[in-house]
């Protein structure tokens, strides 16, 4: 029995190199490329520009006070509205007024009664003189009482004008075309003329409207040159004759939807900032812009031409050097350096063509999305995005 047991352990033995030899050989499968999403850089015609904060002023603002002492009797307007020059705002009570007038009128009857008799008696006492009937003496006399009577009915002529004035002055009306703020004293109230006068309400002219903003100097040329070379301008010899135009924007605004002209700059630097403060002025028939509103500016520092565009985020950074990645023909992914420019509204880039970057056409293909999965000098799969971004911005948007 030990020996039959043997001899199948020692065939079991040997059978065991045989059947390892019969195991398949397993072969581990390459991954496939990561997938990536690629685009091709877009062409623009843009134009450069400078941005400023700045704020709006109205051309005109009007206190408007009364010039004469009166009890309000109506207000003849509603706050906020829209006015024209002329326009009746406020009416004092006039029957004061009135009975001022009336009364210098009747004085005026009373001169001219009294310079009737004078000239009567002047010229009787002139035919008595050549007969011996009066003296030199009642001539001059008469005389001067016509002359003072004639002095008098000028002065009255004159009273009753001021006294007409005041009358006028007791209908106030607007001085200016614009917006009238609300009304500080309503009706019953009593206004005192002088230097201590109330203030009544406010008027802002609406169109044209004034935007300030601080500028350097050397910008301020660089402008002027700007248009010389564009041929806009001859070299003027101020500002106004420049025509700089620019863009500004509320900041509710999406963009830069109005436009202005620069027609005056600061007689002196700001010693505290290095900048002088600028304006432009705009029209706003629609009384739209509000004076005191904060406001975005652009000025335009070249003429229009032909920029390439990235999307902001195939941007990526190696310590002090930008860089973007492009496939060969092969789908290898590749490094390109690249000079970034300004950033638009629509996050786009600016790819710029300089000593420290390489310029990109629109053959290039460049990773936009999946960079984490992207490695250099290894293939990919492109995938092209079906929707193109929508162009929003611009340079000179």
């Amino acid at each position: 029995m030990r020996f039959g047991q043997l001899i199948v352990l020692s065939c079991g033995a040997a059978m065991l190199p045989l059947l390892a030899g019969c195991k398949k050989e397993v072969v581990r499968a390459e991954p496939p490329p990561p997938k990536v999403t690629v685009a091709h850089p877009e062409e623009r015609e843009l134009i450069d520009y400078d941005q400023y904060n700045g704020w709006l002023e109205a051309a005109q603002t009007v206190e408007v006070r009364a010039r004469v002492r009166g009890h309000i009797q109506k207000v003849d307007f509603t706050d906020g509205q829209l006015v024209k020059e002329g326009d009746l705002l406020f009416e004092l009570d006039p029957r004061p007024f009135e009975a001022d007038v009336g009364r210098e009128r009747d004085q005026r009857a009373i001169y001219e009664a009294q310079l009737v008799v004078a000239q009567k008696e002047e010229a009787r006492f002139k035919e008595l003189l050549g007969r011996g009937g009066a003296s030199q003496t009642q001539v001059d006399e008469a005389e001067a009482k016509t002359k003072s009577l004639e002095a008098e009915l000028k002065a009255n002529e004159q009273e009753i004008a001021r006294k007409s004035l005041d009358l006028e002055y007791a209908r106030i009306t607007a001085p200016i075309s614009g917006r009238v703020s609300r009304a500080m004293l309503t009706v019953g109230n009593l206004v005192n003329a002088g230097g201590s006068d109330p203030l009544l309400t406010t008027i802002v002219s609406v169109d044209p409207i004034y935007v300030y903003f601080p500028i350097d100097e050397r910008a301020l040329q660089r402008y002027q040159v700007q248009r010389i070379r564009e041929g806009q301008t001859t070299r003027p010899s101020s500002l106004k004759q420049s025509q700089i135009p620019i863009k500004f924007g509320l900041e509710t605004d999406t963009g830069f939807p109005h436009e202005g002209v620069m027609d005056f700059v600061d007689n002196q630097i700001d010693q505290t900032t290095g900048t002088i403060t600028a304006r432009a002025v705009a029209h706003d028939p629609n009384g739209r812009l509000l004076p005191g509103s904060r406001v975005r500016i652009r000025v335009p520092t070249s003429g229009q031409h032909t920029v390439t565009l990235l999307p902001d985020t195939a941007l990526l950074s190696d310590q002090d050097k930008r860089y973007v990645l492009v496939l060969d023909d092969k789908n290898v992914v590749q490094r390109r350096d690249v000079m970034p420019g300004k950033l638009l509204d629509d996050g786009n880039r600016v790819i710029l063509a300089g000593a420290s970057g390489t310029a990109l056409s629109t053959n290039d293909r460049v990773v936009v999305e999946g960079l984490q999965t992207a490695r250099i000098n290894y293939p990919v799969e492109p995938i092209t995005p079906t929707t193109q971004p929508t162009q929003t911005a611009s340079l000179d948007h």
